[in-house]
Formats: structure tokens, C-alpha cells, sequence
């Protein structure tokens, strides 16, 4: 049984609603609003693509790396045990965790900076605003509106999770333009929840692909004072056990470290700032889910170390480099002749901005192998380094 909500939450029954009213024969079983946005997204086609796209290694040969859908998993995951330990919304913070990723390009960060770089003249490419013109815009799964008309409580936490946006980009300020979404506050507690879960998932279980993969090894990882703490308190519950055994332990205690930490400060938080209400959060002028202090600065360690190690790492800078290379190229193919592009992509007007927008929007929602594929047919042939 669930615990109550506390009064701060988010509740479906008092949501803003849709863009789109919903009529009585289209709600399906006994769902509230929240529930039929998180279900919603996984039934999606993008959701779906994201088992094809790249979390930190490229197409990776090995089963076990994660993928971006993994990875929204594991957020998901991380979320919801957060939110019911504070008597937040499960399903909507479920729901944000599940679909804050579900607008990146193939090739992730690699294939983002190649897309901004394309679309420049166009107002340029991010990834966060694309999942709002994906959802709201691009996948229509239904007979009578564009987008999946999610609740005004899942898009605004899909905008802002990261915080107030004073200067939207295109793609957000469109969104934002059809739907208001209150940009400039912070968003609800469920939506800070669901940013502070994502730091959480990629800063541990990035250790455990890092270290699958050779990038660094278990002395490297155990020079960062917080990993040697909690590699400390495992090895002397398990004293005698190998130490590749011990790696899935040190990430479980350090996810375990982080989600405590997480609770206490949000606890602390909340009460410091007075809130009662959903609407007193986004008004209180901070984030108010969030690290302690001294925990966020044991995770800027981790992350310095992961960003030196494994993403800047030679190995996977040269694989990404080429991924540039190659969304680059078939940006300019589909630029020169947008004939190219299927017929429900091409743009219905010779405005060059809505043809580079369409483009933009035809590459993003590529996996990367299907990316890889159209590269071959337009440009020529491409090889990704291999090595994971």
C-alpha cells in the first residue's frame, strides 16, 4: 500500500489538464492522469528507439553496456524509490524519469553537438527541448490531435527539471507558446526528483560500464575519495570475497549513499523553505530536491574523474568524432537534396528554416543504426572504430 501524498505533491486529481480535452469514451481503465502519461511514453515509438541509442558507448558490441532505454530504466527506478520515500507522485516522477532522455539524437552528446552545429542557422538543436517538440508535436499516435497530449504537470516537468529557463530555445518556446508552462518558476517536486535520479543512475553505473569496458581500473576509480569510502565499507563487509565480485556492491552503496543523502537534504529543504503546496514549490526560488553540500561536492569528484576517463577518453572521443562526421554528412545530404527525406518528412513549404527543422527532426529520432544505414545509402561508406 502506498503512503499518502504529502501535501506538496502532485495530484492528478487537481492536474491542469491537456492541451486537448479528453472525452469520457477515451479514458481506458483506471488510470489517473499521471499513470496514463507514464503509459503513454512507453508505449511510444521513441521510447521504444531508445533501445538503439547510444548512452555513453556507440553501437557497442557488448550485450551488457547500457543504452539509453536502460538508462531511463534505471533513473525510473531511482525516482520512484525517492518519491514514495517523500510522499511525492510515483507515477509522474516514473513518467519524467522514463522520458527526460527520449529527445536525444543518435549518437548522444556527439550526435547533439553535430545537430547544433547543422541546425545553427535554424536556431540550432537541444536535446531537451526536443523531447518537448517530439511529444507535444512530431509522434501522433492518436486520430484526433497531434502529439500524446500529456498533462500540463509531465510537459512542464520535462522542460524544466533542470530549473527555470529564462531564454527558451525554439523548439521549447514553440512548445511553450501552444501550451503554457510557466518557465520562468521551478518545476515540482517530482520533476527536481527525477534530475536529481538521472545524476544518481549515470554517476554510478557509469563505473560499472567504465570499468567493463578498460577505460579505467578499480586502483584508478579507488584514488576518488568517495568511491574509496564506499569501497572501504564493502570490502569490510565481504572481506573475503574477489574484488570483481565486489564492483555490482560498490555500486549499489554508493547509489544507497547518494538516495539517503538526497532524502535527508530534501527533508531539510522543504521544511526550511515553509512549503505546503505544489504551487509554494515553484515558487520557493530554489531547487529544493537535491545533494547536501558536502555530498554534491564528493559527486563533482566522480564526475570529474568519469568526464577525464571515460567520456573525454581517447577511445571514446575517436568513435564519437566519427559520429559527428557522420550526422554532419547526412545532414548536408538530406540539405542538398531534401528529396531524399521520406515523404512525410519533407517540409510543406520552401522556407528554408522549416526544411532545416524537418531535417533536424528526421535525424533525431534515428537509432544509431539506422543512422549508420542512411549514411551508407546517400553518402558512401563509414566504419565506426570498434573496442567496447
Amino acid at each position: 500500500m502506498r503512503p499518502p501524498l504529502a501535501p506538496y505533491a502532485a495530484d492528478p486529481a487537481r492536474s491542469r489538464g491537456r492541451l486537448y480535452p479528453i472525452g469520457t469514451g477515451e479514458t481506458r481503465g483506471p488510470r489517473d492522469a499521471f499513470q496514463r502519461d507514464r503509459d503513454r511514453i512507453i508505449h511510444s515509438v521513441p521510447f521504444r528507439r531508445l533501445r538503439h541509442k547510444t548512452q555513453v558507448f556507440v553501437a557497442p558490441d557488448g550485450d551488457h553496456f547500457r543504452v539509453r532505454l536502460t538508462h531511463s530504466l534505471e533513473v525510473a527506478q531511482i525516482g520512484r524509490t525517492l518519491a514514495r520515500a517523500l510522499g511525492l507522485n510515483e507515477d509522474l516522477t516514473e513518467a519524467l524519469c522514463l522520458a527526460h532522455d527520449i529527445g536525444h539524437p543518435p549518437f548522444g552528446h556527439a550526435g547533439e553537438d553535430a545537430l547544433q552545429a547543422a541546425m545553427a542557422e535554424a536556431g540550432g538543436f537541444d536535446h531537451n527541448a526536443h523531447t518537448l517538440r517530439l511529444l507535444t508535436r512530431l509522434e501522433t499516435p492518436y486520430p484526433r490531435h497531434v502529439g500524446l497530449n500529456l498533462s500540463w504537470e509531465t510537459l512542464e516537468g520535462l522542460a524544466k527539471h533542470n530549473g527555470p529557463i529564462a531564454r527558451p530555445s525554439w523548439a521549447l518556446a514553440e512548445a511553450d507558446g501552444a501550451f503554457p508552462l510557466d518557465l520562468g518558476t521551478w518545476p515540482s517536486l517530482e520533476a527536481q526528483i527525477a534530475a536529481v535520479a538521472d545524476d544518481i543512475a549515470y554517476d554510478n553505473h557509469d563505473i560499472d560500464d567504465g570499468l567493463r569496458a578498460g577505460l579505467f581500473s578499480l586502483d584508478d576509480l579507488r584514488a576518488v575519495p568517495f568511491v574509496a569510502q564506499s569501497w572501504a565499507a564493502v570490502t569490510s563487509l565481504y572481506p573475503d570475497v574477489d574484488e570483481a565480485r565486489l564492483v555490482p556492491e560498490l555500486v549499489r552503496d554508493q547509489i544507497g549513499r547518494m538516495v539517503n543523502d538526497v532524502l535527508e537534504e530534501t527533508r531539510r529543504r522543504v521544511a526550511d523553505a515553509g512549503v505546503e503546496t505544489g504551487d509554494d514549490v515553484r515558487l520557493a526560488g530554489r531547487a529544493l530536491a537535491g545533494f547536501s553540500e558536502a555530498m554534491a561536492a564528493r559527486e563533482r569528484e566522480l564526475k570529474t574523474f568519469l568526464y577525464a576517463r571515460m567520456y573525454r577518453s581517447p577511445r571514446v572521443k575517436a568513435v564519437a568524432d566519427e559520429a559527428q562526421r557522420l550526422l554532419a554528412g547526412l545532414f548536408a545530404a538530406y540539405r542538398a537534396d531534401p528529396a531524399l527525406l521520406p515523404p512525410e518528412w519533407r517540409a510543406a513549404t520552401d522556407d528554408p528554416i522549416a526544411t532545416l527543422r524537418r531535417i533536424g527532426d528526421f535525424i533525431a529520432g534515428m537509432t544509431d543504426r539506422y543512422a549508420i544505414a542512411q549514411y551508407r545509402q546517400f553518402v558512401g561508406p563509414i566504419e565506426l572504430p570498434e573496442g567496447f
